[in-house]
């Protein structure tokens, strides 16, 4: 079930497209090294995109270190509260039909993985 669900969202949800997208970001933050932190949240993000059924976004051992604190800051000044808000929003607009609930609720997940990805890890579930 978690395959078809997957294979639904990648196609219908949006979530080849944000994939995608976070991949290719991922990839221009890696260019410098100031950006390479941050890089690789693009790419946790862009995992989680692919198949976010039966997968959960949870604290990690480390989670609450003052580094990660403060790279969560600057993701959120600088971009993370519109990627959040844009999850938020296609959250809404699946979830105008009855079919698009489950797709709704993956969304809500990614906005709450996107508002601050530092100290957390993608688990399967």
């Amino acid at each position: 079930m978690r395959f078809f669900m997957n294979l639904l969202w990648a196609l219908l949800g949006g979530g080849l497209i944000l994939f995608v997208e976070y991949l290719l970001s991922g990839m221009l933050l890696c260019l410098t090294i100031i950006g390479i932190p941050f890089g690789v949240q693009c790419f946790k993000l862009a995992f989680f995109a692919l198949a976010p059924f039966g997968s959960e976004a949870k604290e990690s051992s480390s989670a609450g270190g003052c580094l990660q604190v403060l790279f969560n800051i600057i993701w959120i000044l600088l971009g993370g509260v519109w990627i959040a808000l844009t999850h938020l929003g296609l959250a809404l607009l699946c979830a105008i039909t009855l079919i698009g609930i489950p797709f709704a609720v993956q969304h809500v997940k990614m906005a709450h993985l996107a508002i601050s990805p530092f100290g957390k890890s993608i688990e399967r579930i």
